[in-house]
Formats: C-alpha cells, structure tokens, sequence
C-alpha cells in the first residue's frame, strides 16, 4: 500500500515520501479501514521537524484524521460490520488508568496521537481499535466526515467542556483560517454565543464572517484589541480562544472582561507567553488549557457534524503524492478549511 512518512526528522520538505508498505492487520480488537479521504493539520509539520522526548519508529506515517470503509475485523470485534462507513477519534488510550477510568480519555498517563506518536492516517489501509470509531450516516460525505475528527473534538473540549461557553456569552477567537479556530468560530455560534474573530487579511475576513462571526477584525490592519475593548463597550469578552501563542497571548488577556476565561489548545508562534499577573489577579482571569477530548466529546461533535448543526468548511482536495504542496499550502497560511488528500 501507499503511504506518506519519513524515515528522519528534519527541518526540510524533502524527508517526505511516498512509502511502499505492507497493508497491516488489525489485531483482535481492531479493524482495518480502507481511508477513502484524510485531512491536513498544522501537527504535520511538528511531528516531522521533531522535539526532545518524541520518540518515533521509522518509517513513520502523518495524519491524524480520515474517513474510510471497513473492511476486516479482528476477532474480538462486535457491533462492526465489513462495509460499515466509519471516522475515527485521532486519539488513543489505556481504558486502565485513574483517567480513563474516570471518562477523561485526553488525560491518560499513555495518551497518544494517531500521526504524533504512532502511525497515522496518510495510507490506503490502517488498523484502528474499534472503541475509537463512529458510525458515519449513510449518505453523509465522507469527505466532509474526514474534515472534522481532530479539529471539533479538539474544540468541543476546549469551548464546552473545559471554559463550559453558554448561551448569550461574547467570545473571540483568535484567528480563522485553521481548523481548530474556524471549528470554534461555528461551535460557538450554534451554542448561542456572539463571537468575535480576529484575521488576517480580506480573505480571512470574509472566511470569517462566511463560518457565521458576528464582529471580524483584520489583525493586519487594526489592533483587534482594542477594537475588542471598544465594541463591547469598555467590558471585554467573556472568553478568548487564543491558539496562536506567543505573539498574542499579553493581547487576548487584555481584551477579556472581568472574571473572563482565556482558553488555549496551541502556541502556533511560540510556547512562551508573557503575562501581567497584576491583570490577571485584579481582573479575576482564568487561564484554561485543553487538549483533544475523550470518547463522548468525540461523539458529540461528530453528531453537531452529521446533524449539520456545524459544516466542516474543505479549502482544497489533492492526490496523495502531491502531499507536500498540500503541506507547502498550509505553512503559508493560505487555506481556508480543511486540506484533505484523497486516497481512493
């Protein structure tokens, strides 16, 4: 079968290939799932320039989302036919630790990444445990089904669970043309908030107000805080998503009103954001972080997804050897939605 990995990890495109590999087995409580459409995210690009303390087997497969067909079952499987049209949550975890046991699956002590920490989605064939699947609605575009796993699990945690957004809040969301944001922008709105987005650019702009955002600054023309500040009458928004990091955390901070939450799943430009703690004691700030989500947060989403209460928005579809223009796209910030490669 075909796949995308790399043997080393570098700074360069060039590691990147098309890998020629054995279509695996799936072990007693898993399936083998024929991926029909996968989708890019920024996690790609980490994996494969590595960090100290991610320790990979080569070669190694990108990707953390798909949609596909199954079409082999373990032996242990039930409640799972060949034929069956499926999603995956791009997590994985050890159904044994105080975590887990507790339904916190994104907290377990061997939690890990389809595509971060093990092999992940860029392949005609993958093995997946059948705990980790949901069943996508006859008729529903598996394309469209692909868009969503990684991106609105990750901000249905962050938004409901985690900073618990309700109905009538102000929120902001830094950002609009990755997943994870443009995910927040119309969670939020299908919950009942009014949101705020800061972008970058006319098109961005527009993407912005198109995902249904109420107020859209142009972060490279208007000093978005501010403006923030201003608009909603000197108070500031009740919560900020703020995935960007390091250039704009001391901004979002500003931007929140008394008692606000600041909720994070990312740090796109940097790990390192500088803080006043004067503001965030005086201002009764609350500073949240989240990652991923667990089982039900995964089905929950995929259920705002296939009842169309949200619509994953799909920038661009390409061939899967064409992978690393589909990255390239993606590092300059172009897209507008979900990059997907198409591998059937």
């Amino acid at each position: 079968m075909r796949a995308i990995g790399f043997f080393e990890h570098s700074d360069s495109l060039d590691v990147i290939q098309v890998l020629d590999l054995p279509v695996p087995s799936p072990g007693p409580d898993e399936v083998l799932v024929r991926v029909h459409y996968a989708a890019l995210n920024r996690l790609d690009d980490w994996v494969r320039r590595g960090w100290p303390g991610l320790h990979l087997t080569f070669p190694h497969i990108l990707g953390s989302d798909m949609a596909g067909e199954i079409v082999a079952l373990g032996d242990a499987v039930e409640g799972w036919e060949v034929g069956d049209r499926v999603v995956a949550n791009p997590g994985r975890w050890c159904n044994r630790c105080e975590w887990c046991e507790k339904g916190e699956h994104s907290l377990c002590v061997a939690y890990a990444i389809m595509g971060e920490h093990i092999p992940g989605t860029y392949a005609e064939y993958i093995t997946v445990p059948a705990w980790t699947l949901v069943r996508v609605p006859d008729g529903f575009p598996l394309e469209k089904a692909a868009a969503a796993p990684l991106v609105y699990l990750t901000a249905w945690r962050m938004l409901f669970t985690r900073a618990q957004l309700r109905a009538g809040e102000r929120v902001l969301v830094v950002g609009a043309g990755g997943g994870v944001n443009s995910a927040a922008i119309q969670l939020a709105k299908m919950a009942g908030a009014y949101v705020y987005v800061a972008a970058g650019g006319p098109d961005k702009v527009r993407f912005a107000r198109e995902l249904g955002a109420d107020v859209v600054y142009d972060y490279r023309a208007q000093e978005w805080w501010k403006e923030v500040y201003k608009d909603t009458g000197k108070r500031g928004v009740d919560l900020v998503v703020d995935n960007v990091g390091e250039t704009t955390f001391p901004r979002s901070l500003r931007a929140l009103a008394k008692g606000g939450r600041l909720v994070t799943v990312g740090a796109t430009t940097g790990p390192r954001g500088q803080a006043d703690i004067r503001l965030i004691f005086w201002k009764q700030i609350s500073i949240i972080g989240s990652t991923m989500g667990s089982q039900s947060e995964f089905r929950a989403a995929m259920r705002a997804v296939f009842e169309a209460a949200v619509d994953p928005p799909i920038d661009s579809v390409w061939p899967l050897d064409a992978y690393p223009q589909a990255l390239e796209r993606m590092l300059r910030g172009e897209q507008k939605g979900k990059i997907l490669l198409k591998l059937l």
